[in-house]
């Protein structure tokens, strides 16, 4: 792998840029590898990256049936916290959140992660209490948050308007290490360490059945021919229904659009990431200017990566009561994603009822800010049969009625 640096830059410019090398090779595949992870996202690539670092398993595939982060991992609006109520739910966004603090150095690729803190709003009396509660529970979990006063968080976004006749804002739960990072950046520096470990990214390439033998996986079938494996993992977000359908087992979960969009770029006017629960919108300010704004999931199912106007007139009607400044922006463009929602709104990341295939799953709507944490928990379970990150969010769980609830813990699972 050709380093990236000022210098390598430098020279490059000298030789007319005629040195660079691609960041990821693109070959055929092998007839057998000892390890397939199906979908080239963040959580697929992050997994396959920790299987080698941590345990040396570089004999991977990685398989793509689009294009490398053309799923969710590029539709998303780049949060990153980890102010979670539940434990289990504070350590693996807690663990994702301190990676991707020196992510740009470990993979030496600029993922453009900015610290700028998230403030969740809080616009009732029950959600004063519920973040208050929060802060505690994060106070005892290592995590770094405090609820702030309206006073405060008008100080930290001049431009809030805290006095609104309907929302009016209380406070808000703070967490100043919290921010953005770029969604591409973060899977295609996932992928150039995972090519130059000898990992092989196959794009273009579906999987069309999964093999098995005396109830363990023996490989995949996909358009590009068979392919053997002895572990095999499923990281494909909104289509998990799909492969667990073709191994054999069923998932307690649904799919669902959720959509964003961006505004006209401004000047810069917001340098933190505001999230509004009670009129569920969210939004920050991009470096190019834009206003990136998300809003709710669809109330049906479906696998559109397009989204339904109601919601973003919704969306974009409520935050305007909190932000008159964005009354006359023209939007830029918008977009869907397919998220995968299970009961507890929490992640399936878990053995299968068949042997050697493993399945990460169910991020919902929040599963972005996860990918560093996803991925070394998911390596770990696949490496060692068992992971301290992964132990409580198992498929037992459904079964055993305990819960990961964060849906009613916080309100929202984003």
């Amino acid at each position: 792998m050709k380093r990236y640096s000022a210098f390598s830059i430098a020279r490059e410019a000298l030789r007319n840029h005629a040195g660079w090398t691609r960041a990821w090779a693109a070959p055929e595949p092998r007839r057998r590898y000892d390890v397939v992870i199906v979908g080239a996202g963040g959580h697929g690539l992050a997994t396959a990256y920790y299987l080698g670092k941590n345990f040396g398993i570089t004999n991977v595939a990685i398989l793509e049936k689009g294009w490398l982060g053309g799923g969710n991992t590029g539709r998303n609006t780049t949060i990153i916290r980890s102010n979670y109520l539940q434990d289990a739910s504070a350590a693996i966004y807690e663990k994702a959140r301190s990676l991707y603090e020196t992510l740009s150095q470990e993979l030496n690729y600029n993922v453009m992660f900015s610290p700028r803190g998230v403030i969740m709003l809080a616009q009732t009396e029950s959600e004063v209490r519920g973040y208050k509660r929060t802060a505690h529970a994060n106070a005892l979990q290592g995590v770094e948050t405090e609820f702030i006063s309206p006073e405060q968080v008008k100080e930290l976004v001049p431009i809030i308007n805290i006095s609104g006749p309907r929302y009016p804002v209380l406070g808000g739960l703070w967490q100043a290490r919290a921010g953005t990072a770029r969604h591409d950046a973060v899977a295609w520096g996932y992928a150039r360490a995972c090519s130059a470990m000898g990992m092989e990214i196959i794009q273009q390439c579906e999987v069309t059945g999964i093999r098995q033998k005396d109830g363990k996986v023996a490989g995949v079938d996909t358009t590009k021919g068979p392919i053997d494996c002895d572990k095999l993992g499923l990281v494909v977000a909104g289509h998990s229904g799909v492969l667990a359908e073709m191994a054999g087992f069923r998932l307690p979960l649904e799919s669902v659009a959720l959509q964003a969009l961006v505004s006209e770029p401004i000047k810069p006017c917001m340098d933190v990431v505001v999230m509004a629960n009670t009129v569920h919108g969210y939004m920050s300010q991009s470096d190019k200017g834009e206003m990136v704004i998300g809003g709710g999931a669809d109330g049906f199912n479906n696998y559109t990566q397009r989204g339904s106007f109601h919601h973003i007139e919704e969306t974009v009607r409520a935050l305007v009561e909190t932000f008159p400044i964005i009354s006359r922006l023209k939007m830029l463009r918008q977009w869907g994603g397919i998220v995968d929602m299970t009961g507890d709104r929490s992640a399936i990341l878990s053995k299968t009822p068949l042997e050697g295939c493993f399945i990460n799953c169910g991020w919902g709507t929040g599963g972005f800010k996860a990918i560093p944490g996803s991925g070394w928990g998911m390596a770990e379970l696949m490496a060692k049969g068992h992971s301290p990150l992964t132990e409580s969010f198992s498929l037992d769980r459904f079964r055993e009625g305990r819960f990961v609830d964060e849906s009613v813990a916080a309100g929202v699972a984003h």
